[in-house]
C-alpha cells in the first residue's frame, strides 16, 4: 500500500486520521543536521501518550542522541562530517519504518516486533525502549554505515578515523544506556514506577557494543556480496532480529 501526502486536502491516503499528525513527522524531509535529528524526535515525543510504547523507545533514543553529541571525546571528534552523515541517515531509517507503518506499509520485522505491541499492557518501558534499540541496532546500522560511508566516498578501516569515533561512541553509549533505562523506569509522568531491576537483566541479554560492533562488520559483509545475497544476508539477519525483539518485549 503506497502513502502520499495530500496538499490540497491535508490528508495522507492509508493514513488513518488519528496517525496523521505523527505520519506528518516521520515522512517529513530527511534531517540534515543532528539538530534536526533531536528536534524531530522531540516532536515525536511531546506527540505520544505515555500508554505508547513507541513513546519509550523515542524517548530513549533522543536521551542518548542528545547525550553523544554533546561528549565527544577529547572535545572533538576525529571525523565529524562522516559522524554526522552516519546519524542523519541512521534516525532517517527509524522515521521510514515508523512512516511505513503507520501507513499500513510491510515493514521489516525487525521494527515490526516493536509496532505491533506499542498499546500492549503488560510490557515495560524499558523493554519498549531496548526493542525499539535492537532493531534500530541490529537491522538498520549496517544499512546507515554503507550510506554513509557511499555517501562520502570512504571505506573505514579498522584503525581508521571514522572507527575511531565509531568505538568512542560505542564507549558513550556502554556509558549512558544503563542511567537512561533507569530513569524511563522511574519516571513517573504519572505511571508507576517499574521494576528497576530489569534493566541489569535486559543489558545482560543485549549488549549494545557487542550489537553495534556486529554492525560494522555486518555492513563489511554485504559491501561484499551482489544484490541477491545482500537481499538474502538482510532478510535472515531481520529475522533474527525480530525474534530478538519479541523475546525482549516478552522477559519478565
Amino acid at each position: 500500500m503506497s502513502a502520499s501526502p495530500d496538499l490540497a486536502s491535508g490528508r495522507t491516503s492509508g493514513v488513518a486520521p488519528a496517525n496523521a499528525s505523527l505520519y506528518a513527522l516521520a515522512v517529513g524531509p530527511e534531517p540534515a543536521t543532528i539538530a534536526e535529528v533531536r528536534s524531530r524526535m522531540q516532536a515525536i515525543d511531546a506527540l505520544l501518550p505515555v500508554s505508547d510504547g513507541l513513546k519509550w523507545f523515542n524517548r530513549l533514543y533522543l536521551t542518548v542522541t542528545e547525550q553523544v553529541d554533546l561528549r565527544p571525546p577529547g572535545g572533538a571528534w576525529q571525523s565529524p562530517a562522516w559522524l554526522t552523515r552516519l546519524d542523519v541517515v541512521f534516525a532517517s531509517l527509524y522515521f521510514g519504518a515508523l512512516a511505513g507503518s503507520l501507513a499500513g506499509q510491510t515493514v521489516p520485522a525487525a521494527w515490526q516486533a516493536l509496532f505491533e505491541v506499542r498499546f500492549r499492557s503488560g510490557i515495560d518501558r524499558i523493554q519498549f525502549a531496548l526493542a525499539g534499540i535492537n532493531a534500530h541496532i541490529n537491522h538498520d546500522l549496517a544499512l546507515a554505515l554503507l550510506r554513509a560511508d557511499a555517501d562520502l566516498g570512504v571505506t573505514p578501516g579498522p584503525q581508521s578515523a571514522e572507527r575511531q569515533d565509531y568505538d568512542a561512541v560505542n564507549g558513550l553509549l556502554n556509558a549512558v544506556l544503563p542511567g537512561a533505562l533507569t530513569e524511563l523506569a522511574t519516571d513517573t509522568l504519572g505511571v508507576l514506577a517499574e521494576d528497576t531491576g530489569k534493566v541489569g537483566r535486559l543489558l545482560a541479554f543485549w549488549d549494545v557494543v557487542k550489537a553495534r560492533n556486529l554492525a560494522w562488520d555486518f555492513a563489511d559483509h554485504l559491501r561484499g556480496l551482489d544484490a541477491v545475497g545482500r537481499a538474502a544476508a538482510l532478510a535472515a539477519q531481520d529475522g533474527v532480529t525480530g525474534a530478538l525483539g519479541r523475546a525482549i518485549l516478552a522477559m519478565v
